[in-house]
C-alpha cells in the first residue's frame, strides 16, 4: 500500500507539474497577446485622434468656414444671434431670401402690371387727344351758332325749353371733350403760394347754382384757414369740383355735404393740410370701391370715369394724395391730403 501511495503520489506530482507548466505558458501567450492588443489600442487610438484632427480641419476649412460665409452673405442684417449656430443663421438667412424673393417677385408683377397699364392709358390718351381735336372745331362752331340764334330769335316756351337741352347736351358734350383732352394731355402746374381754404371758398362760391339745383347744402368746419402751401389753385379747384360734383349726382335731393379742414402731423410727410368731404349719399359698394380712381371706370350712364383719375393725378403732383372711406347706405368721404411747408406753421 505503501508503494501504491508514493506511487500516486508521483503521479499526481507529475501532473502539478503538467498543468503548472501549461499554466505559465498560457499566462506568457496571455502577456504576449495582451501586450498587442495595448500596441494595438494605442495605434487605432493614435490613428482616431489624427482622424478627428484631420476630420474637424477638413469640416473647418471645407464645409463651417464656407457655411458661414454664406450665412453672413445671406443674412439681410448681417447680425448673427449670440446663441445661434450657424445652420440655424443659415437657414433663417435661406428663409430670408426666399422671404425677399417672393416681395421681389409680387413687385416685379405689379410693375409689369403697371407698364402694361401704363402704355394702355398711353394709347387711349393719344388716341382721346386725336378724337377730341376733331370733335371738339365743329362744336364751337355749333355752340357759336347757338349763342347767336339764342340772341336773334323769338321762341316760345316750349322752342325755349329744347333749346335749353340742346344747349345743355353740347355743354356735356364739350365736358367729355375736356376731360378727355385733360386726361391725354395734362396742362402745366403753375405753382403759388395760396391756402387750400381759399380753394374750397371759390368752390363753394363757383358750385352755388348747381347746388341749389341739387337741393344740397354744404357745411364747412374750420377752426382757422389751412397754412398756405405750394399749388395750383386751378388744379385743386378742378378736384374739389370734381368731387362735390360727384356727391351731389350720387345723393338724392335734399342731401347733405360736411368739408372738414384741419392741420395735423404725419410721418414721415411732416405736417400736412387735410380737407375731408363728407356726403350723406348711398355709398360706394366695397367691390368697386378699388376701381373708382381708374381712367373710364364709372357707373353712371353718361360719365366717362375720368373726373376721379385726373383728381388723382393732379394730386400726386402735388406730392399728395386722396383715400376714401364709405359703406354703403352710410355716406362717403374723400380724404384731400396736402403736405405743408415747416416754414408755414407755428
Amino acid at each position: 500500500m505503501r508503494d501504491r501511495y508514493f506511487e500516486i503520489l508521483s503521479l499526481c506530482e507529475q501532473y502539478k507539474n503538467i498543468h503548472t507548466e501549461r499554466i505559465i505558458k498560457a499566462r506568457k501567450e496571455s502577456g504576449l497577446q495582451a501586450k498587442r492588443l495595448r500596441v494595438i489600442a494605442v495605434a487605432a487610438i493614435g490613428i482616431v485622434f489624427f482622424l478627428g484632427v484631420f476630420l474637424a480641419f477638413v469640416m473647418i476649412n471645407h464645409i463651417l468656414g464656407p457655411v458661414q460665409r454664406l450665412t453672413l452673405a445671406a443674412d439681410r442684417e448681417g447680425i448673427k444671434q449670440p446663441a445661434e449656430n450657424e445652420i440655424k443663421a443659415l437657414s433663417r438667412s435661406v428663409g430670408n431670401l426666399i422671404e425677399d424673393v417672393d416681395q421681389v417677385h409680387g413687385e416685379l408683377e405689379k410693375s409689369r402690371e403697371h407698364l402694361l397699364q401704363a402704355e394702355k392709358m398711353a394709347l387711349v390718351g393719344k388716341l382721346a387727344a386725336g378724337m377730341a381735336h376733331s370733335i371738339r372745331n365743329p362744336f364751337t362752331s355749333v355752340k357759336m351758332r347757338l349763342f347767336s340764334l339764342d340772341r336773334s330769335l323769338e321762341l316760345s316756351d316750349t322752342q325755349k325749353e329744347d333749346f335749353e337741352v340742346i344747349s345743355q347736351e353740347i355743354h356735356h358734350i364739350d365736358n367729355i371733350v375736356q376731360n378727355f383732352l385733360e386726361f391725354s394731355r395734362p396742362p402745366k402746374l403753375k405753382m403759388q403760394q395760396i391756402s387750400p381754404s381759399v380753394v374750397v371758398d371759390l368752390v363753394i362760391q363757383l358750385l352755388e347754382h348747381r347746388l341749389k339745383s341739387y337741393d344740397v347744402t354744404i357745411k364747412i368746419i374750420r377752426r382757422q384757414s389751412l397754412p398756405e402751401i405750394q399749388a395750383d389753385p386751378e388744379q385743386l379747384k378742378e378736384v374739389l369740383v370734381n368731387i362735390v360734383m360727384n356727391a351731389c349726382e350720387a345723393m338724392e335731393r335734399g342731401g347733405k355735404m360736411v368739408i372738414h379742414e384741419e392741420e395735423t402731423f404725419l410721418k414721415p410727410q411732416g405736417r400736412v393740410a387735410v380737407i375731408r368731404l363728407s356726403d350723406n349719399g348711398p355709398g360706394i359698394a366695397e367691390s368697386i370701391k378699388e376701381k373708382i380712381f381708374q381712367p373710364f371706370f364709372t357707373t353712371k350712364e353718361e360719365g366717362t370715369g375720368l373726373g376721379l383719375s385726373i383728381a388723382t393725378r393732379i394730386m400726386e403732383e402735388h406730392k399728395g394724395w386722396i383715400d376714401v372711406t364709405s359703406k354703403e347706405g352710410e355716406g362717403t368721404t374723400f380724404v384731400i391730403t396736402l403736405p405743408a411747408k415747416e416754414s408755414n406753421l407755428e
